[in-house]
């Protein structure tokens, strides 16, 4: 059924495409990413019911009740998806190319998300650092996946150094977050294996630690809890 996916995909995102001008008329970054909410959960229905692919999620206790700074493993593009899902107005640090895609680059772009230019150096990390700022000021927690780029199941990569200042500057709870989205979408093809993908909120690392032991913490909770998860699976198979 998976070979459904991509049709229903675009066509969920087609008949949604009309609502981007009224949206724009309006000028509300608040109704655009409750529309892209919705958007979202379309996508997830078309992944239940066309792919056989669900989500559950353990350890929800770990979150706080207000912003925090969200920090993932990424492997597939179903995070990016359904994170607007499990953490409501959440602004996501992704790469400025995903500003290109039709319609979909549109929703992000005046959610707004946190954009970064990865051959911008210097000067794009003082961007992230200020829309940071500004989406904590609206009462919004943020998401950044500091791995840089989709990183397979059994993969590991030393953390980017965007993490830790985003962590340095917002002065938030860190919430380590490990899932195994990639056993079942694999990178960047549009195949799916069907199953459940689990997203675990581990426990939360407090704010003002030094560099090096939020650097040790934060990857080695989300590794571990990671492989975990792959194993689990693997296992049942």
């Amino acid at each position: 059924m998976s070979i459904l996916f991509l049709p229903l995909l675009v066509l969920w995102t087609l008949l949604l495409a009309p609502a981007a001008p009224v949206l724009a008329l309006m000028k509300s970054p608040e109704r655009v990413r409750n529309f892209s909410r919705f958007w979202a959960r379309g996508v997830l229905a078309i992944l239940r019911g066309a792919g056989g692919l669900g989500y559950r999620e353990i350890g929800r206790a770990n979150r706080p009740s207000g912003p925090a700074l969200y920090v993932a493993n990424h492997q597939s593009a179903w995070e990016t998806i359904a994170f607007a899902v499990l953490v409501p107005d959440v602004a996501i640090v992704l790469k400025e190319e995903l500003y290109r895609i039709p319609v979909f680059g549109w929703f992000l772009r005046h959610s707004p998300m946190i954009a970064i230019d990865r051959a911008g150096g210097a000067s794009s990390l003082k961007k992230m650092l200020r829309e940071g700022r500004e989406a904590v000021a609206q009462g919004r927690s943020l998401l950044i996946f500091p791995e840089g780029t989709r990183r397979g199941p059994g993969e590991r990569a030393e953390f980017q150094r965007g993490v830790v200042l985003l962590y340095k500057a917002l002065g938030l709870p860190a919430v380590p977050v490990a899932h195994n989205a990639g056993l079942f979408w694999k990178g960047r093809s549009f195949t799916l294996n069907p199953g459940m993908v689990t997203v675990s909120y581990l426990p939360a690392l407090p704010p003002g630690l030094p560099d090096a032991e939020f650097l040790r913490r934060a990857p080695e909770a989300i590794y571990a809890e990671r492989d975990r998860l792959v194993a689990e699976v693997e296992a049942h198979r």
